[in-house]
């Protein structure tokens, strides 16, 4: 670098050696490997721009193939009489199927608007998201997005509510308790994909590392991000299954992820169950240490959600299916241990999550420091399936109404089939190549006790410690 050159500039080294990136000896080799990734991307786009194109034709000629031999034994019967080329030749000299495809390629689904502002919170669980914008993933879908940092998940609620956000990440209980007009006026939202699994951990201050029992946690300040989140329900669950009364033994407050590591510092907090990189970020900086995974709670647990409103959905169907696909194919790039390392640079710097690159890819790669003095590798740290569980939203209800956020009779299987759009998820998860599930809700365990999403009220009933 220079010393005239602008040290506010990310794409510049403050280093006299070495690259802007901190992974090269040098910024020509780091240049040279920018411009392969580059290439190599965009021929994958090309090739499925060229597939894509490919399979509408094919659904043209299939059309005009059942049009023309309903009786499938005598379409059969014709393609083995004379052949697939013959027949083809013979077709295209009767009915003009060049046209026809191009027709059908110009209204195949016309994006309703293309430039759309999606809402983030500057979080790993937001990878998708996030990762969407500078891997491209947007523009191979027909989309220009804006994606906006934002301060905290009241701000991105708002937004949304106000329309000054299209879509936007949400916390995967935030469009339950939109609809349920559980902190707001209920109005319908969608959860139509999860952004992350896992992910998440209990950090605690460094003062405390003799305190790894959470029977001696009464009196503690622990923060989480927001009300409607599974932060809040995971650390509510972790610490009352230990006879800890979340309400009375201990406080609970919402603080913007990226506040938490400062108020951790400043002796405000004695801990936080909070997503990535902030807890990473605290062991970075020597002021706490992870006590334990959110994966080592509940493992698989959703955490993050890319949302939408059902106006949004209904009224722009192109649009947010052009959107939804392609957050699922950065999800399923996302799902590749190989591809993490690329990841976390994309995503760490100032416009994203503002991170050292170490920090992220300590979260993404499951090698980490653990504060204690011992480095940890655990793959699934965090994870990325992008179905949204039917059982997760009624899990999600019940500790919604467990805890007095929503009280009287809830029709849990309904609302979660509005909100949680696993259907949609399934098509697109398809067309990208992932092999969706067959069904809408599974089984899982939270710290050992199995949850029937069949039997909702029991399961509440069966806790101790509860508000209702």
């Amino acid at each position: 670098m220079s010393s005239f050159d602008n040290p506010f500039d990310p794409e510049i080294s403050l280093n006299r050696e070495g690259c802007s990136c901190g992974h090269h000896q040098t910024q020509a080799q780091h240049d040279t490997e920018v411009a392969e990734w580059q290439r190599q991307r965009q021929l994958r786009l090309q090739t499925v721009a060229a597939d894509e194109e490919k399979r509408y034709g094919r659904a043209v000629e299939g059309a005009v193939m059942r049009a023309l031999f309903p009786r499938e034994s005598t379409r059969r019967r014709f393609l083995h009489a004379v052949g697939a080329g013959t027949a083809l030749a013979a077709i295209e000299a009767l009915f003009p199927l060049a046209k026809v495809r191009e027709a059908f390629a110009e209204t195949k689904g016309k994006i309703e608007k293309t430039d759309l502002k999606v809402g983030f919170i500057p979080i790993t669980c937001a990878t998708p998201i996030i990762m969407a914008h500078p891997m491209g993933f947007y523009k191979k879908h027909g989309l220009n997005v804006e994606v906006v940092k934002t301060a905290g998940w009241a701000v991105v609620r708002d937004k949304s509510l106000n329309k000054e956000y299209d879509a936007a990440h949400m916390l995967s209980p935030m469009p339950l308790a939109i609809t349920l007009g559980a902190g707001t006026n209920p109005i319908p939202w969608t959860m139509p994909a999860v952004e992350n699994i896992n992910g998440q951990a209990i950090t605690l201050a460094m003062k405390h590392k003799d305190k790894r029992d959470p029977k001696s946690w009464k009196g503690f300040k622990f923060a989480v991000p927001f009300d409607y989140s599974m932060h809040n329900y995971l650390l509510r669950y972790y610490v009352a299954e230990h006879g800890i009364d979340p309400d009375k033994d201990i406080q609970i407050r919402s603080v913007p992820p990226p506040e938490m590591v400062a108020n951790l510092r400043a002796d405000n907090l004695d801990g936080f169950l909070a997503p990535d990189p902030v807890n990473q970020r605290a062991v970075y900086d020597g002021v706490g240490f992870i006590h334990i995974l959110s994966k080592d709670i509940w493992e698989g647990h959703p955490c993050c959600a890319f949302a939408a409103s059902k106006a949004f959905v209904t009224e722009a169907p192109n649009t947010y299916a052009a959107l939804l696909k392609a957050i699922i194919d950065a999800t399923a790039f996302a799902t590749k241990q190989e591809n993490r390392k690329q990841i976390a640079e994309a995503i760490a710097p100032a416009n994203y999550l503002n991170q050292p690159v170490t920090v992220v890819e300590q979260v993404l790669t499951g090698t980490f420091a653990d504060g204690l003095g011992k480095v940890q590798r655990v793959p699934n740290r965090i994870d990325f399936d992008p179905f949204p569980w039917q059982s997760f939203a009624i899990w999600i209800l019940t500790q919604m109404k467990r805890w007095g956020q929503v009280k009287g009779d809830i029709d849990y299987a309904k609302v979660a089939n509005e909100v949680f759009l696993a259907t949609d998820a399934a098509k697109l998860m398809k067309e990208v190549g992932m092999t969706p599930p067959t069904g809408i809700s599974k089984p899982f365990k939270v710290m050992g006790k199995a949850f029937d999403p069949a039997k909702p009220e029991d399961y509440i009933k069966s806790f101790a410690i509860k508000r209702t």
